[in-house]
C-alpha cells in the first residue's frame, strides 16, 4: 500500500512539475524585448541617458495592455557612447535576439544611420526620438522612422532666423560628423541664398583649443558665429571666442539643446550678441500634454528631464501601440519583426505627450516642430527655461 501511495504521489508530483515547465515555457514564449540605443556615458550621456529614462517610463505606465494580453515587456537599453562603431557592434547585439522587436534611439545621426543598416537587415523596426540627418529616412527603409524634423529644415530655419536679425556676414563651423556637417551645409546653402555672406567654412574635431580657427573669426569679425555639432564642442569654441574679444551672435543647433553648455561656456554665453540655438525638440513644458510627464520624471529620477526625454518617452509609446496591434492581428502571439514595422508605419495620428504623429511613405513625421531658443541663464539649473523665441511647424520637403 506504502509502495502504491508513493508512486501516486510521484505521479502527481511529475504531473505538476510538466504544468509547471509548460507554463513557464509558455511565458518564456509571450517574452517580449524593446531596446534603446543612446549615449549612456561620455560627453553626452546628459542627454542619452534621458532619451533612456523617457523611454523606460513609457514602458512602465503604458505597457498594461500587453501585461494583459499575456506579454512580459521589458528594456534591454544598449551604450552607443555617440560612437558610430559602438552602435553598430551593439546593433548586432541586438539583432541576435529574437526576442527584441523593436528599437528605440539613437541621439547622433551619425551613429543612427549606419546602425539602422542592420536593423533594416534584420527587419527590425527604429523609432528615434532625435536624429535629424535627412538620410536617416531618406534610405526609404520600412524599419526606420522618427517623430523630430530633419537637418534640410532646421538649417534653413536658422540661415532664415539669422537674416531676419539683421545678420550680413556669418563664419561656420562644424564638427565633420554626418550631423554636424550636415545641417551646418544647409545653413551656409540658405544664409547665401538670403544675402549673408559667409566668411568661412571649417570642420574640426577639435575640444580643447580653437585658436586656429578663432584667428579668421577674430580677423573678420563676423555678425555671427555658427557652429553645426555638439554642446560640449561648441560651447568651448563659444567661450574662448568671446575670451578673445568677439562681441557678435552664436547660433547652434539641437546638438548644443543641453544644460552641458552653460557648465562649459557660462556667462560667456549670455554676453555680447547672445547664444542662439535651432532646435526640432523645446524643452518639455513646450508641450500641452507634457506636464505629468515632467512631474512623474523629476519624482522618478529627482532631475528635470532634459530634451529628447519627452521624444523618448513618445517613441517608445509608438512602439509599445504597433507591437500591440500586431499581437491583437495576430491573435495574441507574438508578433513578428515585420509585423510590427508594418504597424508603426500604419499608425494614424497616435497621440503623444509632444505631439500627434503620423508617418509618411519613408517615415518622417507628416509635420514637424522647430524652434529658436536663447540662452538666458549661465546656471545650468535654468537651462529648461531658455526662452523661445521662435516656433515654427514644417512639412518635410518632398
Amino acid at each position: 500500500m506504502s509502495k502504491r501511495r508513493n508512486t501516486v504521489f510521484g505521479m502527481m508530483v511529475a504531473a505538476g512539475l510538466t504544468l509547471a515547465l509548460i507554463g513557464s515555457a509558455g511565458a518564456a514564449d509571450k517574452a517580449i524585448k524593446v531596446a534603446t540605443q543612446s549615449p549612456l556615458s561620455g560627453d553626452q550621456s546628459l542627454t542619452g541617458v534621458d532619451i533612456k529614462r523617457g523611454a523606460e517610463m513609457a514602458l512602465e505606465q503604458l505597457g498594461g495592455p500587453l501585461t494583459a494580453l499575456g506579454f512580459k515587456v521589458t528594456l534591454s537599453p544598449f551604450d552607443d557612447q555617440a560612437n558610430p562603431d559602438n552602435g553598430v557592434a551593439n546593433a548586432k547585439q541586438i539583432v541576435s535576439d529574437p526576442a527584441i522587436l523593436a528599437v528605440v534611439g539613437h541621439y547622433n545621426s551619425g551613429v543612427q544611420i549606419p546602425s539602422s543598416e542592420v536593423y533594416h537587415t534584420s527587419g527590425l523596426v527604429n523609432v528615434s526620438p532625435a536624429n535629424t540627418n535627412p538620410k536617416v529616412t531618406t534610405r526609404g527603409y520600412l524599419e526606420v522612422n522618427r517623430i523630430v524634423g530633419r537637418d534640410d529644415v532646421q538649417g534653413v530655419v536658422g540661415a532664415d532666423f539669422a537674416a531676419a536679425k539683421g545678420v550680413k556676414t556669418a563664419f561656420v563651423v562644424h564638427d565633420k560628423s554626418a550631423y554636424g556637417q550636415g545641417i551646418a551645409e544647409f545653413f551656409k546653402k540658405k544664409a547665401e541664398e538670403n544675402k549673408i555672406k559667409v566668411l568661412g567654412f571649417e570642420g574640426t574635431e577639435e575640444k580643447a583649443n580653437f585658436d586656429a580657427i578663432l584667428s579668421p573669426v577674430i580677423a573678420g569679425n563676423p555678425d555671427m558665429v555658427y557652429f553645426g555639432g555638439m554642446a560640449f564642442q561648441a560651447a568651448v569654441l563659444f567661450k574662448q571666442a568671446r575670451e578673445k574679444g568677439y562681441e557678435g551672435m552664436f547660433l547652434s543647433d539641437d546638438g548644443f539643446d543641453s544644460a552641458d553648455a552653460v557648465k562649459i561656456g557660462g556667462k560667456t554665453l549670455v554676453s555680447g550678441g547672445g547664444t542662439f540655438y535651432s532646435t526640432v525638440s523645446g524643452p518639455a513644458s513646450v508641450y500641452p500634454g507634457t506636464a505629468k510627464f515632467i512631474e512623474d520624471f523629476q519624482a522618478k529620477y529627482k532631475a528635470a528631464p532634459q530634451p529628447f526625454a519627452a521624444q523618448g518617452y513618445d517613441s517608445m509609446s509608438i512602439v509599445l501601440k504597433a507591437i500591440e496591434n500586431a499581437a491583437v492581428a495576430g491573435k495574441n502571439e507574438v508578433p513578428t519583426r515585420e509585423a510590427v514595422a508594418k504597424a508603426v508605419r500604419a499608425l494614424q495620428a497616435f497621440k503623444g505627450i509632444t505631439g500627434t504623429y503620423t508617418f509618411n511613405a519613408i517615415g518622417d513625421p507628416e509635420k514637424a516642430l522647430y524652434f529658436i531658443q536663447q540662452v538666458k541663464s549661465a546656471d545650468p539649473a535654468a537651462w529648461a527655461t531658455n526662452p523661445i523665441v521662435q516656433t515654427l511647424e514644417i512639412a518635410p520637403p518632398k
